[in-house]
């Protein structure tokens, strides 16, 4: 399905509440066109036992972040979209956040070795203009081949592939040979789930024109 048209249904402006360089491409393969700004929350100060209440709670957090940097300008009577998201990875009935190691990326890595995982994302779109939020979570499931110690000392030591929730970004060129069965999307696994994104942006807008 195409995504909606600023030009068309709604004249619309939209805000990315993340600094994620996948999340930005992700939105901008969709076809919009926005703007970016971190909320510069400290994630850690935020807990919640079940992973699906801790992301909701963060991306929640996020939007009332940024609504607090954008309190003060006046803007204009376009309609603004905020659109924040949380994701974090659940291995053997674990949350696993961003590593604050290598000793935690060497964890999380053998935790997922002829196993599964699954990328919990909550993704909200928050109406500026009417105060309406729309939100709902995706949750892709993956499920790995058994993951050599070579490969995982590699990974630990270049760095490059670890700062994700989860601690290994598993769309990675290198990563995939390990993949067995994705059930869900790419886009998703990367954090921003395209198609329920695309809704609750229509959900949004459709809510404001009722």
């Amino acid at each position: 399905m195409a995504s909606i048209s600023s030009t068309t249904l709604f004249p619309f402006k939209i805000i990315l509440g993340s600094s994620s360089p996948a999340r930005r491409e992700i939105l901008a393969d969709m076809g919009y066109e926005f703007t970016v700004m971190s909320a510069d929350i400290d994630e850690k100060a935020i807990r919640k036992d079940k992973p699906e209440e801790l992301v909701k709670a963060l991306a929640e957090a996020k939007a009332e972040a940024i609504k607090l940097k954008l309190h003060d300008d006046c803007g204009s009577d376009q309609t603004t979209l905020l659109i924040t998201s949380d994701q974090v990875m659940v291995s053997k009935g674990v949350i696993r956040e961003r590593p604050r190691s290598a000793e935690e990326v060497r964890e999380f890595i053998k935790g997922y070795s002829d196993d599964r995982a699954f990328a919990v994302n909550f993704v909200l779109v928050t109406n500026l203009s009417t105060g309406v939020t729309k939100g709902g979570w995706d949750i892709p499931e993956i499920k790995f081949q058994n993951i050599p110690d070579e490969f995982i000392d590699r990974v630990v030591n270049q760095g490059e592939m670890t700062c994700v929730a989860g601690g290994l970004k598993l769309t990675h060129p290198s990563v995939l040979p390990f993949i067995k069965e994705l059930v869900g999307t790419a886009d998703s696994v990367r954090g921003l789930p395209r198609e329920l994104t695309e809704k609750l942006i229509r959900e949004s807008l459709e809510a404001e024109a009722e």
